[in-house]
């Protein structure tokens, strides 16, 4: 796995070729990065399932519990598929403002 760290979030990308894999190996280490915001790279897998999406479930519940925030990148997926627990915006950019607007949220109370 690499990290990437950034001004108030970290970015997550695999670095072998198995996104379930990579799904339950995150969902196993979600301790060591609980406290921070997180964005998911998964662009390099291409077109998804949402069965594989799916994997991310448990862990996008873990993380928001814990107050973070929790993004997946990939652009190929239906976004109308994707059920609201989990968020799934096709750029980098766009994780990042989404990260942005969820931490004013968390601020005002919400």
């Amino acid at each position: 796995m690499k990290t990437i760290q950034k001004d108030n979030y970290i970015i997550l990308k695999d670095q072998k070729d198995d996104v379930v894999d990579f799904a339950e190996y995150l969902t196993k280490k979600q301790k060591d990065f609980k406290d921070k915001n997180v964005v998911i790279d998964i662009q390099k897998y291409g077109k998804l399932s949402l069965d594989e999406l799916l994997k991310f479930l448990k862990l996008s519940f873990a993380h928001r519990k814990g107050r973070k925030s929790l993004v997946i990148v990939n652009d190929t997926i239906n976004i109308d598929a994707v059920p609201q627990e989990i968020h799934v915006v096709p750029t980098l950019q766009e994780a990042e403002d989404l990260i942005g607007l969820e931490e004013i949220e968390r601020d005002l109370g919400f």
